[in-house]
């Protein structure tokens, strides 16, 4: 039997056992009701005729003759008539009077007139009422006793009783309709019963989406291992739009804290998450890149559904900062790796060609040749005044991207004010900064008018270096959010140009890890000089204060 049909039968059993129960009380409370009105009503019956001046003076002068009345004396008196006309008047079983010696004076049965009463009068000749149910002559019946005093005014002598009965058929004929009521009261309680127990089972089953108790329990622990055995962030959202779980590593990247059924809408989350939690459906994942806090966090969201029931809305976060900086770096390695190999290719066969010269005997061409080297740099790049730097690793980069400029349309040219006299220590972290700058510069420069340029300068102080870079093109459309997408969580508006991927935020995350900044100095266009945006770093400990260049040993070409 599944768990909803258990707990309906529990139900259902629960609400029978007080349906009847209360029934039973009921019926219990009814029967006393009726008894103590019985009995109420007999002794208030009973206190009227012992109060009545005829009955107290007719008990008196029975009570002072020492002799047995004869029933003729008594059925000739007044209070057989007397006590005949109030039993008739309240339905009473018997209105019975008797003297101090229990001797009847009136009775139902005038045959029974002059005998002693076969029930105890002795209370009532002491002073004391009674009110019990007993049997006597007329059956068993509600009887109260009252004792009648003397004639006279406060006279508190006690001469005789009075007793007045109600039949026990008499006192329970409203007992039917009553249990009757109550009968009805306890089917339609128990049917209300039962149809609160059918709606909280079938609540109860659409709850748990039909799960067994077994199931639940496995299933939060299989919840708990995921969540907190994987790398993964996972964020769940109710269809009311409220966090249900989130578990450490999200709220790590996320920078939350204590989300679980805070509304999402007050979480303050990235804009394009808080888009892709919105408008996921039940078809299809929604996935989207989101800086948050400096890192890189690749989001997977899905709208889930169970028995055509919406659960609400799962997005998976992975954290993929160190991969995509790693990636990153390795791109610009490969880059500058290719460079080096075409450079010593074509030193190779520079060195050929001076070789040739100098065995033909024509040192001048070969001295022009080598002025000719010497002016455009080692290698052929489209770069001006490739020769103001001569540290391998950023001569590499920087031809590599001389070209990737030409080829559309954008000249790449070194300042006046470059001078590089260390060698790179960490080249990873200088390709992927300077790297990113000039993408961007040359995006820049693109997107603008004639003549198209980059203009790169490169300084190194000790261990530290020091980037500018700037373009022609239009300039930062916006500076106040051209690095928030990755500080502090707020959509900025796509620029134009500048900033648009993650390059910039993981560049300043960069540069601050190593105690650096990445900054705008001018925004150009019409916020700034009317030339285009120049850009700054400083990347401290990326140099070795060493000469780029070994010195030749002599004897050697």
């Amino acid at each position: 039997m599944r768990f909803a049909s258990h707990v309906l039968l529990l139900q259902l059993a629960t609400v029978s056992a007080v349906v009847a129960v209360s029934a039973g009380v009921f019926a219990v409370l009814g029967v006393q009701q009726l008894q103590r009105e019985a009995e109420s009503s007999a002794l208030a019956i009973a206190r009227t005729v012992a109060e009545d001046v005829e009955v107290r003076d007719s008990v008196a002068e029975f009570s002072e003759d020492p002799g047995t009345p004869t029933n003729a004396a008594v059925a000739a008196g007044p209070l057989q008539p007397l006590a005949e006309a109030v039993r008739t008047r309240t339905g009473a079983l018997f209105v019975v009077i008797t003297d101090d010696h229990g001797i009847r004076l009136a009775h139902p049965d005038e045959s029974r007139l002059g005998e002693r009463v076969s029930t105890s009068f002795e209370d009532a000749v002491a002073g004391r009422e009674t009110v019990a149910w007993e049997t006597g002559t007329l059956g068993e019946s509600a009887r109260a006793k009252v004792p009648v005093y003397a004639p006279g005014v406060g006279s508190r002598v006690p001469v005789g009783e009075v007793s007045v009965g109600f039949a026990a058929a008499s006192v329970f004929t409203e007992l039917p309709s009553l249990l009757g009521g109550i009968g009805v009261t306890a089917v339609v309680a128990l049917a209300i019963g039962v149809v609160a127990s059918v709606l909280i089972r079938r609540r109860l089953t659409r709850l748990t989406i039909g799960l067994q108790p077994e199931e639940l329990s496995a299933l939060v622990q299989d919840q708990a291992a995921v969540l907190d055995g994987v790398g993964e962030g996972v964020l769940a959202i109710t269809p009311a739009g409220e966090v249900s779980v989130c578990n450490e590593r999200a709220a790590r990247m996320l920078g939350l804290a204590h989300p679980i059924g805070s509304p999402v809408r007050e979480l303050g989350l990235p804009a394009p998450l808080a888009l892709s939690l919105e408008s996921a459906t039940g078809d299809t994942a929604v996935q989207d890149v989101v800086v948050t806090g400096g890192r890189v966090v690749y989001v997977d969201v899905r709208r889930v559904e169970r028995g055509g029931r919406d659960l609400g809305t799962v997005a998976v976060l992975r954290d993929r900062t160190d991969l995509d900086a790693l990636a990153r770096r390795l791109d610009a390695v490969a880059t500058m790796t290719n460079a080096l190999r075409a450079q010593r290719h074509e030193f190779a066969n520079r060195v050929h060609v001076v070789a040739g010269l100098i065995d033909a005997d024509r040192v001048q061409d070969a001295r022009g040749y080598l002025a000719d080297v010497v002016a455009r740099g080692p290698l052929k790049f489209p770069v001006e005044h490739a020769d103001r730097i001569q540290e391998p690793y950023l001569q590499a980069l920087l031809g590599a991207k001389g070209i990737e400029a030409a080829e559309r349309g954008v000249l790449l040219t070194l300042g006046a004010e470059t001078l590089v006299t260390g060698a790179v220590a960490e080249p990873e972290d200088v390709a992927t900064v300077l790297g990113n700058l000039v993408d961007n510069a040359i995006s820049a420069a693109v997107d603008g008018d004639e003549p198209r340029w980059v203009e790169v300068e490169l300084l190194d102080d000790g261990e530290d270096l020091f980037l500018t870079v700037g373009d022609s093109g239009r300039g930062v459309a916006n500076p106040a959010v051209l690095f928030e997408r990755g500080d502090d969580r707020q959509p900025a508006p796509a620029d134009a140009v500048h900033g648009h991927g993650f390059g910039l935020p993981l560049c300043r995350d960069i540069a601050r890890r190593r105690g650096g900044d990445v900054w705008l100095v001018d925004a150009g266009g019409a916020a700034g000089s009317g030339g285009g945006a120049v850009l700054c770093a400083r990347l401290p400990g990326t140099m070795r204060a060493e000469s780029a260049h070994p010195p030749i040993e002599r004897g050697r070409p």
